[in-house]
């Protein structure tokens, strides 16, 4: 029987290989999720590099939220990568949930990073 672990694994295996059918050469935008905070990053996967990184951890974030485990927390991560996208250049991502579900944190983070200009 397979562990929660070895199920999260393919379904985060499972999302990146259809990334990689649809990027185009695009930037991916990688969020994790952890019982306390939210990280995300834009990747170039062609280069190998990160182009922008945010996550609850930020110095300037941490002093306006109180906790960085609720959606208002990931908003705020979703607006300020897509602020650091934008000032290196880019607009157009894939988005990459990994193997979290498009709920709750991961959807308040997508569509704050939306919102905030960031086409994906």
């Amino acid at each position: 029987m397979l562990t929660s672990q070895d199920l999260f694994k393919r379904r985060r295996q499972r999302v990146r290989t259809q990334i990689r059918k649809v990027a185009a050469g695009r930037p991916r935008l990688s969020v994790h999720r952890t019982n306390q905070h939210i990280y995300a990053q834009v990747i170039d996967d062609e280069k190998g590099v990160t182009v922008a990184a945010a996550s609850t951890l930020d110095a300037d974030l941490r002093s306006k939220l109180k906790v960085g485990s609720n959606t208002q927390a990931a908003a705020e991560v979703g607006k300020l990568i897509a602020d650091r996208a934008k000032s290196a250049g880019v607009t157009e991502v894939v988005f990459d949930r990994g193997g979290f579900l498009y709920h709750g944190r991961v959807k308040a983070l997508a569509e704050a990073a939306r919102e905030a200009g960031l086409n994906f």
